[in-house]
């Protein structure tokens, strides 16, 4: 159960006048003069952080501490007001999928999904928004709960994209979308625990046996990924060795090639895979 402290402790960081200095290393992530990038506590992915509106950035200007509770408290004051707030973590949600995306490059070797939205029930107040990336591998994901308030195929989580374009629908559908009921949205977070992995349907009748699924679809796609590399350098060095080989009246056309080769990646290798096949076919038929 939580407690009042941990209810309000976003509250309290959203209220600190020098990020930097108020708030320590293992909280704080980034912030700007509107909002602040904080490390999720307990993150459920392997990259999770939360963007929150700083409250001297609003209040000021025709908002309230209780306006900033909640995605449901923002939307009540309208389609322009709530907008302007949303628009501004829009901008951070930017910048730190930047950074996160960097870091998964930096440390994994490739990119993967990142999902970027709102709990219409959240646990603690002051609105926030999740950035999280599409794994769900991580000790602190624990219960069905945690997992089925994230997954897209869950109904709960409520998208960046999706808020904002409630923002500009017609006010009719706005005002029914912004009602955000609990009595709505709390019975989805009770749903069956079904893998989130496009094309996999497998449900599962126990956490253990979900996150052990879930670990073993992030260790196959560890193990793709690191084949796709080796597949990339291997086509590199063979494509450099022909080059290498091949006559060149000034030597530049090799030397370009070879430059040319030794920026691919891994995205580029299905296509000059399929190419070289393609081209293998071609002189096969040329033969026969």
């Amino acid at each position: 159960m939580i407690n009042s402290a941990q209810l309000t402790i976003l509250r309290s960081y959203a209220r600190k006048p020098n990020p930097p200095v108020d708030l320590p290393e293992s909280i704080l992530f980034d912030h700007s003069d509107k909002t602040l990038t904080i490390f999720d506590t307990y993150p459920k992915s392997i990259f999770h952080f939360l963007i929150l509106p700083r409250i001297s950035a609003y209040t000021g200007d025709g908002y309230t501490e209780r306006d900033l509770t909640s995605l449901r408290t923002l939307l009540k004051g309208g389609q322009e007001k709530a907008g302007r707030v949303i628009r501004d973590l829009e901008e951070a949600a930017k910048v730190c999928v930047a950074q996160v995306e960097e870091e998964m490059v930096a440390r994994y070797k490739f990119k993967w999904d990142i999902w970027v939205g709102f709990h219409p029930v959240p646990s603690m107040e002051h609105i926030h928004l999740h950035v999280i990336s599409a794994d769900m591998v991580s000790s602190s994901m624990k219960n069905k709960k945690h997992y089925n308030s994230f997954i897209p195929k869950g109904d709960f989580f409520l998208t960046l994209k999706d808020v904002s374009e409630w923002l500009e629908a017609q006010p009719s559908f706005f005002r029914k979308m912004a009602e955000l009921k609990s009595s709505e949205y709390e019975p989805r977070l009770k749903a069956e625990l079904a893998c989130f992995h496009e094309n996999c349907y497998e449900l599962f009748k126990t956490m253990p046996q979900l996150k052990a699924h879930l670990q073993e679809e992030w260790d196959k796609r560890m193990a793709r990924e690191k084949a796709k590399r080796e597949r990339l350098e291997k086509l590199k060095r063979k494509s450099g060795s022909k080059k290498a080989a091949s006559p060149s009246a000034s030597g530049t056309t090799a030397d370009n090639s070879q430059a040319s080769t030794s920026t691919l990646t891994a995205e580029d290798l299905v296509e000059l895979e399929g190419s070289q096949k393609k081209r293998r076919k071609t002189d096969e038929s040329d033969v026969e």
